[in-house]
């Protein structure tokens, strides 16, 4: 049995120039998509738009006005708003007590208050058109606190608290609200990884890859009408959590 088609369907993915994003991007434009990509990163946004076919939309997501804009225009230009997959997020691990504790402020906004401001976003569209589909990039540390992470994991218990509750709000009008919350991927997050932890996860075969996340967007997106995934966990099968 399959499910709903994506042709012409009207999206949006941030943080789309690379990693999960990106192939999240390319599989909705293989379903039938009209895929914006939201970045700040301009050369690497055009980079990607041009090799898979997607519309640039080169804007910092901590300037609320201008992703507000942004949202303005893509429903003034199309008349709807299908899809947002609210992905753009970053990363601090090690212990609270070492480091620099000012990193924190950066990925805590990233991931929770421009997340939060970009779903605010979309929903009006959504909801006065009776239907639409909101996806954010949780993590498994969303579910299961992760002991090397706890700033990051308590920003994505933050995420779950709010797919949840806004899931409720807005089922009436037709909209749904879910989270994919993957465990350890392959991109440039892993970056901010100890070196003694990536280096184990790797040789453990314990990584995922952007792909990976990206297909079970897909499988999201396309439950029919009355059905939706509300949380999508995804793992290497041999991570050990």
């Amino acid at each position: 049995m399959t499910g709903i088609s994506l042709d012409g369907k009207i999206a949006a993915i941030t943080g789309g120039a690379s990693g999960i994003g990106l192939e999240a991007a390319q599989a909705l434009v293989e379903a039938g998509a009209i895929v914006h990509l939201f970045d700040r990163d301009e050369e690497a946004l055009k980079t990607a738009c041009d090799e898979i076919g997607a519309t640039p939309v080169a804007v910092d997501l901590f300037d609320y006005a201008a992703v507000d804009a942004a949202v303005a225009d893509i429903v003034a230009r199309h008349g709807r708003f299908d899809i947002l997959y609210a992905n753009a997020g970053a990363y601090v691990g090690g212990k609270v007590w070492e480091g620099d504790a000012s990193n924190w402020d950066m990925m805590l906004n990233l991931n929770i208050n421009a997340t939060f401001r970009s779903v605010r976003a979309v929903l009006p569209a959504m909801m006065a058109q009776g239907s639409g589909d909101v996806i954010l990039t949780s993590s498994i540390a969303g579910a299961v606190p992760v002991v090397a992470e706890p700033i990051y994991t308590a920003s994505k218990h933050a995420v779950q608290a709010f797919v949840h509750t806004v899931r409720r709000q807005v089922a009436p009008s037709g909209v749904r609200v879910a989270a994919v919350l993957p465990g350890p991927v392959h991109t440039p997050l892993l970056k901010d990884w100890d070196p003694e932890r990536l280096r184990k996860e790797i040789d453990a075969g314990a990584l995922m890859e952007p792909r990976d996340v990206a297909e079970a967007v897909l499988f999201m997106l396309t439950r029919r009408k009355g059905v939706i995934v509300r949380d999508l966990v995804i793992l290497p099968h041999s991570f050990d959590i």
